[in-house]
């Protein structure tokens, strides 16, 4: 009756059912259906994940920018370590979920609005909070296009994501591309490169473009302007400073860590900070903003230390090419009530104290109250006031030689003063890189001033400062990972600890739950009953333990639960037989043999994700290695245990 109808009217040239036909302006609908229908057909026809990566790109800048404009009165927790052992192949439940995307924005947009108080940035919880969003694109884009959920899939999207979270902070595309790869990502595919490259570049052009369509800025330029000589920025003595630099800012950065991480340890030895940890944490947060507020009170002790600077504030001064000390060598500037909007480096010349006073006050101060803060449980990123301090230490060394040197360094007869603002930005890319063991930090105070003038004694830096920082302590994510006792794989550091003739057989677990196919069907419901693993290694008997497979728990234990076949009387049933019922078996890809070297283990397990591989002999089941096996093998090698 419906096509006759749909005929009958002759709407169109094929039958159409009475519901479309009654429907309001059937016609307009069909043709705005068949409009959808080709643009989706042309927009996907160049991969559908790009333009998921774009929107992505686009919407994290919005969000960012919004936050800015949200908070502009005041300033212009990370999760970087869990988002880590994401992309390491550990699943964390609930991490992911787009429920807790609001709450971390509202907490990021109150941490951010306390802005020196607490001395906190936003780019941890920004990447948490960009690796959130790709999640949930990702799951719209399985919907969209009607396929499964692919794990490889997924794992591209929130690559991208933790790329754009750092690009769209710093409006930084380049470095926050490399930093992610640095920081977040062991082993990285060149496909995810681009990718990652694609979805940061879009997100921070929109956060530039934005700054122009609301009059902020006349057209798309750094976000931190410098005003450093381009025909000489720096003589060639001045090398053998930055490079001293750089040794400080490793030096120091391994005090940090250590402190920072022995600190956190301390938390959650003592009694008391434990329990208030684990039970009054709203309670723990104000009692460390209340000193953290006190010590920062401007009227106080803050006016020692620039506390009525903003975050953004204090790199704008800091980047001065000019030498604070030299301007008030034979003048006490006096201190006003209010800032100085054209002249806020007076911030930093407090009348009772020298420039350089104020300097060392601000690093020795600002040590402990780094370290406090980041024990505050709020969304709260650590990056940013890491390379403040950085640029701190690298302008206290850059006013030292500018009064050491009044004159500049004489080459040749030519006399260049020397600029403690360039000093400051080696500073804050060495401190920084260092501190989270990172060399793209070099790359981002470039695309953040727009110069790169001094790029290579910047570099210079920050290599020494990661060499010294490398090899001393874990990175400050790495520490918080040991911390918090996240399932992530360590690094194997060294070369002179012996890991390289250590083989599988040193470390696996040798004691292997088998399950074979001649086994009787009691044996394989006692096992079943008696052990609490996810999956079982198959081998083909019982005598010869030649593995074939591997079948996972609750697939087997559905297939016990099933009715029985029927049975010929007499008859034993086996494994073979609830196998042949239709218990899958998945088949072992990939295997260790005893002889396989522990970094080859290791890069196996870093570069597919694995949690688990069977060791065979010979096609014979011997064993398997998991993280807790490498991980044992890796901390006895790091720390061999006392000879008895």
């Amino acid at each position: 009756m419906e096509e006759l109808v749909g005929l009958r009217e002759g709407s169109s040239g094929k039958p159409v059912t009475l519901q479309e036909l009654w429907g309001p302006c059937p016609r307009t609908r069909r043709s705005i259906r068949r409009a959808l229908e080709w643009l989706k057909e042309r927009l996907f026809r160049v991969g559908e994940d790009w333009y998921f990566l774009m929107a992505h790109g686009v919407l994290m800048a919005l969000i960012s920018y919004a936050m800015n404009i949200a908070i502009r009165s005041v300033v212009r927790g990370s999760g970087i370590p869990e988002v880590k052992t994401i992309l390491s192949g550990v699943i964390l439940e609930d991490y992911l979920d787009i429920k807790n995307f609001g709450a971390k924005v509202a907490g990021l947009s109150c941490t951010l609005a306390t802005g020196s108080t607490i001395f906190l940035g936003k780019l941890g919880p920004f990447v948490h909070l960009s690796v959130i969003t790709a999640a949930y694109l990702g799951h719209v884009r399985t919907k969209i296009i009607g396929e499964s959920e692919n794990k490889t899939k997924k794992m591209e999207m929130l690559v991208a994501g933790a790329a754009v979270g750092v690009a769209t902070v710093f409006a930084a595309p380049f470095s926050g591309v490399l930093f992610s790869i640095e920081v977040m990502s062991s082993h990285f595919s060149v496909w995810d490169y681009w990718r990652g490259f694609f979805a940061a570049t879009c997100g921070a052009f929109m956060f530039r473009l934005l700054a122009v369509f609301s009059s902020e800025q006349e057209t798309i330029t750094s976000i931190y302007k410098t005003s450093f000589r381009v025909d000489i920025p720096f003589d060639l003595p001045e090398i053998f400073f930055f490079v001293v630099l750089g040794a400080i800012c490793g030096v120091l950065s391994c005090g940090y860590n250590f402190c920072q991480r022995s600190f956190l340890f301390f938390l959650k030895a003592n009694g008391f900070t434990s329990k208030l940890l684990a039970t009054s944490k709203p309670l723990y947060a104000a009692l460390a903003a209340l000193v953290l507020a006190s010590v920062t009170y401007p009227p106080g002790v803050g006016r020692f230390m620039a506390s009525r600077l903003s975050m953004e504030e204090h790199l704008e001064t800091l980047f001065d090419n000019n030498s604070w000390a030299l301007m008030t060598k034979n003048s006490s500037p006096s201190w006003q009530a209010e800032p100085d909007p054209q002249n806020l480096w007076l911030e930093w010349c407090h009348p009772q104290m020298t420039v350089f006073g104020t300097l060392v006050f601000f690093l020795v101060m600002k040590f402990w109250m780094l370290i406090l803060a980041t024990t505050i449980p709020i969304p709260a990123g650590y990056f940013l006031p890491l390379f403040i301090y950085g640029a701190v230490i690298g302008r206290l060394l850059g006013e030292t030689l500018s009064v050491a040197f009044p004159e500049g360094i004489v080459v040749g007869g030519e006399v260049n003063p020397i600029m403690p603002g360039a000093y400051a930005l080696a500073g804050a890319a060495a401190f920084s890189g260092a501190v989270t063991h990172s060399i793209s930090t070099a790359l981002l105070v470039f695309e953040l001033t727009g110069q790169m003038v001094h790029s290579l004694p910047v570099l210079m830096a920050v290599l020494v400062a990661n060499a010294i920082s490398q090899s001393c302590q874990p990175s400050f994510y790495d520490g918080t990972i040991i911390v918090k006792k996240l399932p992530y794989l360590p690094w194997i550091r060294g070369r002179k600890i012996g890991s390289y003739p250590v083989t599988v057989d040193h470390f696996m677990n040798c004691t292997l739950t088998t399950l074979a196919k001649d086994m009787p069907l009691e044996e394989v419901i006692r096992v079943v009953i008696t052990t609490d693993v996810t999956q079982y290694p198959l081998v083909e008997t019982t005598e010869s333990q030649t593995l074939v497979g591997v079948v996972k728990r609750n697939h087997l234990m559905q297939a016990l639960q099933m009715e029985p076949a029927s049975w010929a009387p007499g008859q034993q049933p086996c494994l073979q037989d609830i196998l042949a019922g239709g218990c899958p078996i998945q088949p072992v890809t990939l295997q260790l043999s005893p002889e396989t070297s522990l970094h080859e283990t290791h890069n196996l397990f870093e570069l597919l994700n694995l949690q688990l591989l069977f060791v065979t002999s010979r096609g014979r089941a011997v064993g398997s290695v998991t993280w807790v096996e490498l991980k044992k093998a890796i901390s006895t090698l790091t720390n061999p245990p006392t000879p008895k």
